[in-house]
């Protein structure tokens, strides 16, 4: 399927992280392929410097003001959620449904649906060690709606193998689902780099783990700015940006000599691979999934030996040649993870399902591979 003339899709995303980010991409990407797109967000609406993002694209963007599942474990907006929805399919018949979350797979969707696996509250806790909350029966029902999904959508993804050994692991899937990596437009690391260190995360994220960031910060010769939403200023060896616009933070990762995350859990991490687009060295937490993604273009640490961390920046501020080769081996490694691959990797999953659920009556999971 080089193109997708007369194939009209419905996608979900949200708005509250890296899922903005990929959604936007990969419908603009699918559109300029002939796709009609129509872009339907659940939770927080799009902010102004959001919706730029799909400005002159072909998308139609749709906002719901439905609660994400996992801000509702208790399922008191399901009805809502697919009442909305399936109104939705009916009005716009979209040949194909892409899903970026799981509780809408059970909506009794009439199109064959894709559903993409970006994280999970389970796995999150996990990774967080902080699972015992997740006996209460609300979240036991989050994690048999999230199973129930995976056993009945067409098709599942996830964007890196770790995770997708997580999913599989945690939810026993009766299909095996695919891995598709991210991808975003090729970067440019033109950019002249200062003497600074940049994250990128959530305050209040416990996985994101900034607290050992702030506590690897005093001492070090570089700055240390961190972008994301922070209600205060937890440190003074830290600057706190705040939330920025996607287009003003890729502006500072431009400039930024080094990215760091001590992450304890990122199913990706879309930051990372927007930071080494940009040419800054990565230093980046010693999980699963930053060494699939990352082996080799990366200095890796031990998210919970604060002194480690601290030790890897302050040797890399000092160390100009070593830093000039880690911004250079993050940027051609950034490559790998293009808008392109990851468009053609879903265009070629679609045209599977489509053959397969236009070959046969829809009563049942198809595997499908990517």
């Amino acid at each position: 399927m080089s193109h997708l003339a007369e194939v009209r899709i419905l996608m979900t995303t949200d708005t509250v992280g890296g899922v903005w980010t990929y959604g936007c991409g990969l419908a603009t990407a699918l559109a300029k392929a002939g796709a009609e797109v129509d872009l339907v967000t659940l939770g927080p609406r799009a902010r102004a410097d959001q919706r730029a993002m799909l400005h002159g694209s072909r998308v139609r963007l749709i906002e719901t003001d439905l609660a994400l599942e996992w801000r509702d474990p208790e399922g008191q907006n399901v009805s809502d959620a697919r009442r909305v929805l399936t109104g939705l399919e009916a009005k716009l018949r979209p040949d194909l449904v892409h899903l970026n979350s799981f509780r809408e797979a059970s909506f009794g969707w009439r199109a064959p649906t894709v559903l993409a696996a970006h994280s999970c509250v389970r796995s999150w806790a996990r990774a967080c060690r902080d699972t015992a909350w997740l006996e209460e029966p609300r979240w036991r029902r989050y994690t048999e709606r999230v199973a129930a999904a995976l056993d009945i959508t067409q098709a599942w993804v996830c964007p890196s193998r770790s995770f997708h050994s997580e999913i599989v692991e945690i939810y026993r899937p009766r299909t095996p689902g695919a891995t598709i990596w991210n991808g975003i437009a090729p970067g440019s690391p033109g950019g002249r780099k200062q003497n600074l260190i940049l994250a990128a995360g959530r305050l209040w994220d416990r996985a994101k783990n900034l607290e050992a960031l702030t506590a690897a910060a005093p001492g070090l010769p570089w700055p240390i700015e961190v972008a994301g939403p922070a209600d205060t200023s937890p440190s003074a060896s830290v600057s706190w940006l705040g939330q920025l616009p996607h287009e003003v933070l890729r502006a500072r990762l431009q400039h930024a000599g080094i990215f760091v995350t001590p992450a304890l859990y990122e199913p990706f991490g879309l930051s990372v691979l927007e930071a080494a687009a940009a040419g800054c060295a990565l230093v980046l937490s010693d999980i699963p999934t930053f060494r699939e993604l990352w082996s080799g273009a990366a200095l890796f640490v031990d998210p919970a030996d604060g002194q480690a961390l601290h030790r890897a920046l302050a040797h890399l501020c000092t160390n100009e040649r070593e830093r000039t080769r880690l911004q250079r081996a993050a940027y051609e490694h950034s490559l790998t993870y293009s808008l392109t691959r990851m468009t053609n990797a879903y265009l070629k999953l679609y045209e599977a399902l489509l053959t397969s659920w236009r070959a046969q009556a829809p009563d049942g999971p198809i595997e499908v591979r990517a």
